[in-house]
This record gives structure tokens, C-alpha cells and sequence, in this order.
């Protein structure tokens, strides 16, 4: 967007004045609107499109709402600041997202635990935007409840974004300003640069499993696997004893995907496998399945959630006991652990 309007997050107007928002708190959904697809941006972020050291604050802010996936922030951090976290503007705004001091007030925190809430710190950048996007997305789903704006949620958010969510509603839809309409237009053609769709996203899914096997393989391509499941001395406690897994060697950030469909049972933190999701998938002949993914430097799904196979659950890390970046992915049958190879055609 231009020097002149910083958008929403500068909280300017094209052709009005400024506007003040009050703070929403929300963390893994926004209610209202029914259930709306979002139109783009809903998919597994596609690898290799942003800077590995942010694939983790990308994923955690696009699993914020289901109308903002981890594709749009990205787009948005692109459109706003090109990914230069030292980004300044003419008129003020700071950072990766471009947020001005008075609109960082409301929406920034220390999401990256370094003692200090800064719009220059990538990690508390993403994830005020991933807030702010995600408050917009409800507000105006409260203007299409009551029938004072119509279009897609995504278009409305994004100009909201931009112009402020007062403009939105005063136009019933995309106000007729000339940079707000062409910053719509470029993020929505950005989505495409950062979106796997063939990987699904957002719960949505839209992977497959391959034939003759039973999983898909929770990362893209065919990754080096560096551990296999089996007997073996654990490199942090030395003790020789049974790896429950399989661990495949890629770059921190890399993001994991749901080996099938299945429904999250836990998404948290394990003294042992850090950062840790793990979902149950029902049963296969006549026993109970389960998979987990261990180890994550962010995790992107929530207790309770559905998702389909190919969608992303988090990206890897190396959290927990563990010596460097990898995904350790656990099949469990009957709640006991067994070789994971078979089911993923290794």
C-alpha cells in the first residue's frame, strides 16, 4: 500500500479519518457469520515461500480464525513490508506488519518471550497481526449478520484492513477507494505465491494418501529419515531403550501436515517431546489409531479441532528432548506404539 495509508493497522482511512478500535482477544476462532470458507488462504502454507526463521509465527498467527490462514498473513507481511523486520515507513509505521505506535498499543505483546513487546520483533509482529486480522474478520461478519455489508469475508476483511472497518461499513461492502480496491486485489494475488492447496489447510484438508498406503507422509517431498522406530541408545539421556518413531531430518520451520483425517487430542507441551500434537483417527479394523508429531517449534491446530489429511498442524522444531531440527512422528494402535513404516509406505 501506499506511504499515505497505512491501512488498518496505522488506523487511516482513505478519504476519512481516523479510527480507534477496542481490543478482542482471540486466540484459535472468531464467532459469527456461520461458517464461511475463507475464499484463498485457507491452505498449508507451501514451503520454501518464507524466510524459514518465520514459518513458525506465520503458521501460529494463520491458525488464529478460520478466515485468516497462514497464506493471507503471509501475503499481507509481503505486501506491507517486503519481510524486512526493520521496515519503517515515511509516516511512521514499523516493522514487518507496519504497525503504528498507537495501534501496536492495543494489539502488541511479548508473544516471543525476549522481555519486551516490540513491532521490530518478528515473532510479536505476526502475531499482533494474526490478532488484528482475526478481530476485523469478526467484525465484519457482524456487519454481514445484520445486513449492512455484503461480499466475501476475506475481501471485506482485507479492505477493512486497509481502510478501516468504519469505511466497510459505510460503503456496505469494498469502499470505493482506489488504493484500498488494488490492496484487496494484490493480497488476494499474493495468496497464491504462499499456498500449497494440493496440502489442504485450515482443518479443510485436500491431501490424499497415496495408494496402497494407509497415511500420507506428514511432510512434503520425501525427506531424509534419520531415525528409524526400533531399539536404540536416546542421544540426550543415553539410555538404550525403545524410539517409539520415526524421526525425519528437515529444517526447522518445514511445516507437518495430518498423515489422515482425524480429530486433535492434545496440542501442547511434553517434557520430553516439546511441543506436541496428537490426533486420533478413529478406528481401522477394528483397532484405535492414533498419530503424534513431536518436537515442533510451532504448533498451528488446537484440542478438539478436525482435520483432513495433507492439513497443517504445526512446523518442526527441535523442542523438548531433542538435539537438532526434526519430526519425530509416532503411529499409535490401541494406544501402543508401532513402527511407523509401513503405514507411510517407508
Amino acid at each position: 500500500m501506499s506511504e499515505g495509508n497505512k491501512g488498518a493497522l496505522v488506523g487511516l482511512a482513505a478519504g476519512a479519518g481516523a479510527m480507534v478500535f477496542a481490543p478482542v482477544l482471540l486466540f484459535l476462532a472468531v464467532s459469527g457469520g456461520g461458517t464461511e470458507p475463507p475464499a484463498g488462504g485457507g491452505g498449508a502454507l507451501k514451503s520454501g515461500t518464507v524466510p524459514a526463521e518465520y514459518v513458525p509465527w506465520v503458521l501460529r498467527a494463520g491458525a488464529m480464525c478460520p478466515e485468516i490462514g497462514p497464506a493471507v498473513i503471509a501475503a499481507q507481511i509481503e505486501a506491507e513490508s517486503n519481510w524486512n523486520p526493520e521496515a519503517r515507513s515515511p509516516v511512521g509505521a514499523q516493522g514487518l506488519s507496519q504497525f503504528m505506535p498507537g495501534t501496536w498499543t492495543t494489539w502488541g505483546r511479548d508473544d516471543d518471550g525476549n522481555g519486551r513487546v516490540s513491532p521490530f520483533d518478528p515473532g510479536d509482529a505476526i502475531m499482533a497481526q494474526g490478532r488484528y486480522d482475526c478481530s476485523l474478520a469478526q467484525q465484519i461478519k457482524r456487519y454481514k449478520d445484520r445486513g449492512i455489508a455484503a461480499g466475501p469475508t476475506l475481501d471485506l476483511t482485507l479492505a477493512a484492513y486497509n481502510a478501516g472497518p468504519g469505511a466497510v461499513e459505510q460503503y456496505g461492502g469494498i469502499p470505493p477507494y482506489t488504493e484500498t480496491q488494488g490492496y484487496v486485489t494484490r493480497i488476494k494475488s499474493l495468496i497464491s505465491k504462499y499456498e500449497d492447496v494440493a496440502a489442504g489447510g485450515g482443518g479443510g484438508g485436500g491431501g490424499t494418501i497415496p495408494a496402497g498406503q494407509k497415511m500420507a507422509m506428514p511432510l512434503a517431498g520425501n525427506p531424509p529419515m534419520t531415525s528409524p522406530y526400533g531399539m536404540r541408545v536416546h542421544p540426550v539421556t543415553g539410555v538404550n531403550k525403545l524410539h517409539t518413531g520415526m524421526d525425519f531430518g528437515v529444517p526447522s520451520g518445514t511445516p507437518i501436515r495430518a498423515a489422515m483425517d482425524g480429530t486433535v487430542t492434545f496440542a501442547g507441551w511434553n517434557a520430553g517431546y516439546g511441543n506436541r500434537v496428537v490426533i486420533s483417527h478413529g478406528t481401522m479394523d477394528g483397532k484405535t489409531i492414533a498419530t503424534t508429531y513431536n518436537h515442533m517449534s510451532a504448533i498451528g491446530v488446537s484440542k478438539g479441532q478436525k482435520v483432513k489429511v495433507g492439513a497443517p498442524v504445526g512446523a518442526v522444531g527441535s523442542t523438548g528432548y531433542s538435539t537438532g531440527a526434526h519430526l519425530h512422528f509416532e503411529v499409535q494402535q490401541n494406544g501402543q506404539y508401532v513402527n511407523p513404516a509401513p503405514w507411510i509406505g517407508k
